[in-house]
């Protein structure tokens, strides 16, 4: 399921749930995945709610509890973006927000599926920019951060 509570140019509901069920094809997760895109405020709220830090944040993701996700067409998890950091990161590197967004829903997808680019020694990083390429998109959110010299963005990962 995809809710878009802020609009996207060019990005409808359905074109996301397409590109949400391709992501999660390429990334080998068999589980449907929520996405909401919303505001700054909304994902600043959720980041101080679930990880007691009080900024907001590009993209979160929260994966369902291992029991939950065993079960038969059970949610993976939930992934929320925040549509104003992708907005400004889409006009600073030059490609469409629609493309941006989608960038964030496959770092979160990668999540989801128990990658962790802070603890791999790479390995989410290298399998991102893969898909990336198969995947048609830009630039991807590790690649990103690691140029900056920063730490990545804020991600919820539980058991």
């Amino acid at each position: 399921m995809v809710i878009l509570r802020k609009r996207i140019a060019g990005l409808s509901s359905s074109t996301l749930e397409r590109f949400v069920l391709r992501a999660r094809r390429a990334v080998g997760l068999r589980n449907p995945v929520n996405v909401l895109v919303t505001s700054s405020s909304e994902l600043r709220s959720f980041n101080q709610r679930f990880r007691g830090a009080n900024k907001a944040t590009d993209v979160l993701s929260f994966p369902a509890p291992a029991a939950t996700r065993r079960q038969a067409k059970r949610v993976a998890g939930e992934v929320a973006i925040s549509a104003d950091i992708a907005r400004d990161n889409a006009g600073r590197l030059g490609h469409s927000v629609a493309d941006e967004v989608k960038i964030l829903v496959l770092h979160g997808i990668l999540h989801l599926a128990g990658f962790d680019h802070e603890r791999d020694n790479g390995e989410m990083a290298r399998k991102e920019s893969r898909l990336r390429r198969q995947l048609k998109l830009e630039g991807g959110l590790i690649e990103r951060t690691q140029a900056r010299g920063r730490p990545p963005a804020a991600k919820r990962r539980t058991g």
